[in-house]
């Protein structure tokens, strides 16, 4: 049997032993650890060699932001512009000059002094006056006729009221009955867009969007309301500058020349005015392509890039919020403001005296071209600021149309009458 002394010498000579045999893991040889080894040069391998899908990244070009979202052209709607423009003056030129024609015929089959000279403007419109009145004269005729049966009051009411809206009408100026008249066009669109079912055609065929490609809603969306507010204000005034805008077509007529009669303005009227709604709706598409939309890729761009940012953990929350906000979306425009802005133009320009009211608080009276100074400044200030509630693009544009239309219109409608004169002129 071992001792307790003999245990502790043993122990004593094995103790270096045992030191010298073991290592930290640190101070190992690879060999000692084949299965380690085995993982870490797997892992170099891996990283060496990409995978399939890493290869098909590399081989595909990644596009930009700004590539993915072509610029919209401006083309199509310029040549619409331009082509519906003609179509509109032609139209109204042949129209004027059957109507003269017409208006001729009549006053020489009613008097044989005509023959020497050919009748006048004025006499022209005269007998288009007593023609109106003839023809309201024979509804009232009728109006009684149907109503013979009803009870006396009723009957009375009826036709008083049927009375003084003929006498209104036959006493309005004929250019603020074609404004009466394009006002019921816009209220039966207005009235379409209360039905649900027809929402989405009238959103895509009654509304302009620039990034939609379509141009024929230049012309749609000048007659488009959505809104009645929107609807009885610009009722109201093109009631109002319509008539003065189609009073000046007449008198520049007038001092043309004498050669060149026309038995009516309406024609010139309703050209001038789908022209102008067709040129305001330009200007607006031409801004929101060139000037909104890069701006709102920009815009997202800059926001993609800040959101993406190491740095933006470095700022504050309330910066990166607002950096990194929602861009706002280029809307669709529709409306009549920007024709009504031409023919108000031309007014302020061709009657520099007038006076028009306020509809709004203090109700005043200020000079015209006051008020449209006002206007338009409004609008210079809503694209400055980024106002969204109009189409301050669209007004400008008008305004633009109605300025140029004071100075060159008379001589450019004298020229399409001359294109359609001699076909119809009448022989005495």
């Amino acid at each position: 049997m071992f001792r307790t002394t003999d245990i502790l010498k043993t122990s004593l000579y094995l103790r270096p032993c045992i030191h010298l045999s073991s290592r930290s893991f640190v101070h190992s040889l690879p060999r000692n650890f084949p299965r380690i080894e085995r993982f870490t040069s797997e892992k170099s391998f891996q990283s060496v060699l990409p995978t399939f899908r890493d290869q098909v990244a590399r081989s595909i070009e990644v596009e930009s932001f700004s590539s993915r979202f072509p610029r919209p052209t401006i083309r199509n709607q310029v040549l619409f512009f331009v082509g519906g423009s003609l179509l509109a003056y032609s139209i109204a030129a042949n129209q004027t000059e059957i109507d003269t024609e017409y208006w001729s015929k009549q006053l020489v089959s009613v008097s044989h002094r005509w023959t020497l000279r050919p009748p006048a403007t004025e006499e022209m419109r005269k007998a288009q006056y007593l023609e109106l009145g003839k023809y309201l004269q024979t509804q009232v005729n009728q109006l009684k006729d149907t109503l013979v049966e009803w009870p006396l009051a009723l009957r009375n009411l009826v036709l008083s009221v049927y009375v003084q809206a003929a006498q209104s009408y036959l006493d309005a100026p004929e250019g603020r009955r074609l404004c009466w008249l394009i006002c019921g066009v816009n209220t039966a669109i207005y009235l379409v867009w209360k039905i649900p079912r027809l929402a989405p055609f009238m959103t895509r065929s009654f509304t302009h969007h620039p990034l939609s490609g379509r141009s024929y809603t230049l012309l749609t969306s000048t007659f488009s309301h959505k809104s009645f507010i929107h609807l009885l204000a610009n009722s109201m005034a093109l009631a109002s500058f319509g008539s003065a805008a189609t009073h000046y077509f007449t008198l520049e007529q007038l001092k043309h020349d004498e050669h060149q009669q026309e038995a009516t303005a309406k024609w010139h009227f309703l050209a001038f005015f789908i022209s102008a709604g067709l040129f305001s709706g330009l200007v607006s598409h031409v801004a929101a392509c060139k000037v909104l939309f890069p701006r709102l890729v920009n815009q997202y761009t800059a926001s993609a890039v800040i959101k993406n940012s190491p740095a933006a953990a470095a700022i504050s929350s309330t910066a990166v919020k607002t950096a990194t906000a929602a861009p706002r979306e280029i809307l669709p425009s529709l409306g009549a403001s920007g024709a009504i802005y031409a023919a108000v133009t031309v007014s302020a320009l061709a009657f520099p005296d007038a006076q028009v009211s306020l509809i709004f608080p203090p109700f005043i009276s200020i000079p015209i071209q006051a008020g449209v100074g006002g206007l338009v400044m409004l609008d210079v200030i809503g694209i400055a600021r980024g106002w969204r509630m109009f189409d301050h693009y669209a007004h400008l544009g008008g305004a633009a149309f109605g300025a140029l239309y004071y100075m060159y219109g008379p001589q450019w409608w004298a020229f399409m009458r001359g294109k359609y004169q001699q076909p119809h002129t009448p022989t005495c």
